[in-house]
């Protein structure tokens, strides 16, 4: 009797998975990919780059992907490791210029004011990134800790802390304590 979850719609891959059912699985996964990349990134544009990338990593290392292993697991896993990749890119280029060179200090910052309550995405966009990724993968996702912990490649004690602080700043955030 196999059970469903409504997590394991992206399924388990055969040993020799045909190439037209790897694309359809993840055409099914898309949703779900989208949502962790938009809480990874913060910015629908830059979260639909990073859903393209992992898209296409996966299709060029599709016999990467371990016959037992699930789909959506290890297209978070591709998908963290796209976005680190990407901040560190980010770093590098912005010690490359400065400030004005990139742009960015455009417009008048005194123009619009942010006196607005805080919504919980929000309050997840303020989260460090060890901590957005732990939510997005266990509370967003459904992950099990376990799963959670090993896309992100940390003990699960590790998992667990980085959750108990995350919950704590975003209950501090919303004022709910």
């Amino acid at each position: 009797m196999e059970e469903n979850d409504g997590h394991e719609r992206s399924g388990r891959l055969g040993m020799r998975a045909d190439p037209a059912e790897l694309r359809a699985q993840l055409v099914a996964l898309l949703p779900r990919l989208r949502r962790f990349a938009r809480t990874l990134a913060r910015d629908a544009h830059d979260a639909d780059d990073l859903v393209q990338l992992a898209i296409e990593r996966a299709l060029t290392r599709a016999g990467q992907l371990r016959p037992d292993a699930p789909l959506a697991g290890w297209m978070y896993g591709i998908m963290r490791n796209a976005w680190i990749d990407e901040l560190r890119a980010r770093g590098r280029r912005a010690h490359l210029f400065a400030p004005a060179e990139a742009a960015e200090n455009v417009g008048d910052a005194s123009q619009g004011t942010q006196v607005e309550a805080l919504s919980v995405q929000d309050a997840l966009a303020r989260l460090p990134e060890e901590q957005r990724s732990a939510v997005a993968l266990v509370l967003i996702e459904g992950l099990s800790y376990k799963e959670a912990a090993h896309v992100m490649q940390v003990p699960i004690g590790t998992l667990t802390s980085r959750l108990a602080r995350a919950r704590e700043a975003l209950q501090a955030m919303l004022g709910e304590i």
